[in-house]
């Protein structure tokens, strides 16, 4: 518009008080009433403005919507059933029904604190599908809002296979939608849409079709309408099968992965329970050959590698669950939990201090382990102190006590295999540089803070020198050094690894597997594991169990040379003795301090002058 500021009439309260200084002429008062009259006709007229500009913009998406209606393909289509919510590949404090339309997290105990994630069972290849989820409930926990920047959270989106179930992490192969209205990959988060919450149904729309315009991205429909436009699809996600994921906490989520939408979009579209077969992965439901699941119970000496071999296994063995405290502190803090950093923190048992309840009290500890025992699914139980200890494994062993369940306890004492040995090598070279990057990293942001703090020393110095000088005549301007750049590249990090690293059998960590103290009340109690306690297999990882044995053996034998014994208790003999020596020193005390007042001194003497002179007239 050409005029973009229009003066505004003065309110009435101003007005009445200029009418109070002095009263408007004719021509000012005829002035003003017409600015005031073109202030509500140009309001009126910017109303009328949107009003057309939103019908247009409406008009206009619906006429450059560049999805088309989908094709009928005669292709084979997947089996009915098969695609829906992966009960396998789902965190563990996720619910869903029997056919798995509706998921849910639990909410109490801790777990209200906790993001929940679950993968479905197909993963899109090619073509164009759809898929729908609607927020059916919203729990309001109050407590969760001391504790967290976000109560409830919901995010649908895609992932590969592999990679972490939580959308929205900076180091996941992901892309997502989130309710606040962004659209977030590993490189960037953008707002691309409004906020939605309860009873919206949010569609998300795959299109990986090479003959579409839209090729390679995804789009969000709320409601049927188009939410965005198309946005492109991270490299690193092309050419992997793409599977619809959710990540959610405190809310109740409807999954639709048809075979209708719940809300009809501007153009046809299949959903991906109707796939073609050939354009989507099915991922199968794991069934165990012999028709149980395992639970393995690793066995090992503190600072012997025992966790490095868990890391290892895990990564042969993806489709295991690690139950530890280690991996619920990781998923606090991915779950946007922080703690108090403490010195008594360690791997095993490290410190669960984020001052929230069910946390802080080891409540969801528990309720843990109890969904692990009601989940089908292999598990891992990596408790160093606790697997050493007969007691403790039985109780294990216990929990784990229902005819589904595999017992394993798998044995990982003494020489390493030539394979982990290989394994430890490669670990303490990536320490080291990752030690170095941090290094340099911290190096070169002082050098940057360095440079900020001169620059503007250096703006404060010309400036008090321009206030001196008066600012008057031609300024010599003073020739200014070419900026330096601060991207220099970095050389390639070499990592020297001495000639006794080389003979190390474990690497050695920054934070301890298992505190000395905890290890000094029981360390003695140390055994390996038998059938009789339960196990249904125990198996031997590096050394068969005469050479276990014997490394355990003297482990504890070389703790009992340098260990400190803080439950110590004397013997009867002792106890009886050193009473008599308190009391006897008390005496000694009591006759010191009465020899050193000069009146009772004169009084014993007379005493012990009158004692000699008895026993001289009774001899």
């Amino acid at each position: 518009r050409p005029c973009l500021v229009t003066p505004r009439a003065p309110p009435p309260r101003q007005a009445r008080d200029s009418a109070g200084t002095g009263a408007m002429s004719a021509e000012e008062q005829s002035s003003a009433a017409e600015v005031a009259a073109e202030a509500v006709e140009e309001k009126a007229e910017d109303t009328e403005m949107k009003a057309d500009g939103e019908e247009k913009a409406v008009e206009q998406d619906k006429s450059v919507e560049t999805e088309e209606d989908a094709p009928a393909d005669t292709r084979p289509k997947v089996a009915p059933g098969s695609v829906s919510i992966n009960a396998s590949d789902s965190t563990m404090n996720v619910v869903s029904s029997a056919d798995t339309s509706m998921v849910m997290a639990l909410t109490d105990g801790g777990w209200q604190y906790l993001i929940a994630g679950a993968r479905s069972t197909a993963g899109v290849k090619a073509g164009r599908y759809l898929f729908e989820v609607r927020i059916v409930e919203t729990l309001l926990r109050p407590e969760a809002s001391r504790a967290l920047p976000q109560r409830q959270l919901c995010r649908l989106g895609l992932t590969s296979a592999s990679t972490s179930l939580f959308l929205g992490e900076a180091d996941s192969e992901s892309a997502c939608f989130d309710c606040e209205g962004y659209y977030i990959t590993a490189a960037s988060r953008r707002k691309v849409c409004p906020k939605y919450g309860r009873e919206v149904v949010l569609g998300l729309l795959v299109n990986l079709d090479a003959s579409s315009p839209n090729a390679n991205t995804v789009s969000l429909f709320a409601n049927g309408a188009r939410a965005c436009d198309p946005q492109p699809i991270p490299e690193a996600l092309l050419g992997k099968p793409l599977f619809p994921t959710v990540t959610f906490r405190n809310v109740s989520l409807q999954v639709n992965f048809g075979s209708a939408p719940m809300a009809k979009l501007p153009f046809t579209c299949t959903m991906i329970s109707d796939a073609a077969a050939a354009d989507v992965d099915i991922v199968q439901q794991p069934k165990p050959g012999d028709g149980v699941f395992e639970v393995i119970v690793p066995v090992g000496l503190p600072e012997q590698g025992y966790f490095d071999w868990v890391d290892a296994f895990l990564e042969r063995h993806p489709d295991y669950v690690e139950l530890s405290d280690r991996k619920l502190l990781e998923w606090c803090a991915r779950s946007g939990l922080t703690r108090s950093k403490t010195p008594t923190n360690s791997v095993d048992k490290p410190d669960m201090k984020f001052s929230v309840p069910g946390m802080d009290d080891a409540v969801i500890r528990r309720l843990l382990t109890h969904l692990a025992t009601t989940a089908n699914r292999n598990f891992v139980v990596p408790e160093l102190k606790g697997n050493l200890l007969a007691a403790a494994r039985q109780s294990m062993v216990k929990k784990f006590g229902m005819p589904k369940f595999k017992k394993v306890a798998m044995v990982v004492v003494g020489e390493p295999t030539a394979e982990f040995k290989a394994r430890t090598q490669e670990l303490i070279v990536k320490d080291k540089k990752a030690h170095i990057e941090s290094e340099r990293k911290s190096k070169k942001a002082a050098a940057e803070r360095l440079k900020v703090m001169q620059d503007r020393k250096k703006k404060a110095m010309e400036m008090l020198r321009k206030r001196n000088e008066g600012g008057a005549g031609d300024e010599a301007k003073e020739e200014e050094e070419p900026a330096k750049d601060g991207s220099l590249e970095e050389e390639e990090i070499v990592v020297e690894v001495t000639d006794e690293e080389k003979t190390l059998w474990y690497r050695k960590t920054t934070v301890p597997e298992v505190h000395d103290i905890h290890i000094a009340k029981c360390y003695s109690d140390f055994s390996l594991p038998s059938v009789d306690e339960g196990f249904d297999e125990v198996r031997y990882e590096w050394q068969q169990e005469a050479a276990a044995a014997t490394a355990l053996k003297d482990w504890q034998f070389a703790r009992k040379l340098t260990q400190r014994v803080d439950d110590l208790k004397p013997g009867e003999w002792f106890t009886t003795e050193s009473a008599a020596w308190a009391k006897k020193l008390q005496e000694w005390r009591k006759a010191q301090a009465e020899w050193k007042d000069p009146k009772r001194r004169a009084a014993l003497k007379e005493k012990k002058a009158e004692a000699r002179k008895k026993a001289a007239e009774e001899a």
